[in-house]
């Protein structure tokens, strides 16, 4: 099955962009198999060479494996209505990000951009592997911050699931984005 033509069967590409970014959606269905050691770190690699400002990478991404307790403990964390679907996820992840910039501790404004250009990579990279990769934000924050022990320096931003689909996956809706007049206002 391929998450990406489900994709481009539902939505146009008018602009002509890299296919892979007007693929990329956030499905539900999995099938509960896990993921290959070499997969799910080729996914932190892709976060790797986001950009960030001065070079400081603030995103950190906390994950647990599926059959194991810590990620029940995730899973705990998540809203009924995720939680009936995430525990057929591989790997349930906690993404954060730091406040401040390492190199001399004054705040960091773009920590949360930053982590999302993380996301980003990681999510298009689990999407040409074949791998469900939905983010959300239906979780309790403060316990995550309190589970993973963070300080004041980081935030708790989303958690996220990934996965091999389901062939339920193929009846799910695809998504689609206003346009571009709603987003992009010429000054």
């Amino acid at each position: 099955m391929n998450l990406h033509s489900i994709a481009r069967n539902k939505r146009d590409n008018p602009h002509k962009i890299l296919d892979e970014i007007v693929c990329r959606w956030s499905p539900r269905s999995m099938n509960g198999q896990g993921l290959t050691e070499e997969d799910l770190l080729s996914l932190f690699e892709a976060a790797r060479w986001a950009p960030s400002a001065f070079n400081n990478q603030p995103w950190r991404f906390y994950y647990a494996l599926r059959n194991s307790d810590r990620f029940n403990d995730l899973l705990g964390l998540l809203v009924e209505k995720n939680k009936q679907w995430c525990i057929s996820a591989a790997c349930l992840m906690i993404v954060v990000s730091k406040k401040t910039y390492d190199h001399n501790g004054s705040p960091m404004r773009s920590h949360v951009y930053d982590t999302g250009a993380a996301w980003m990579a990681l999510a298009m990279e689990g999407l040409r592997r074949g791998y469900v990769v939905h983010g959300m934000a239906g979780f309790d924050d403060e316990a995550a911050s309190e589970y993973l022990a963070l300080g004041d320096e980081y935030q708790v931003n989303f958690m996220a699931a990934v996965g091999n689909p389901a062939p339920e996956v193929e009846a799910e809706a695809v998504s689609q984005r206003k346009e571009i007049d709603e987003i992009a206002i010429a000054l």
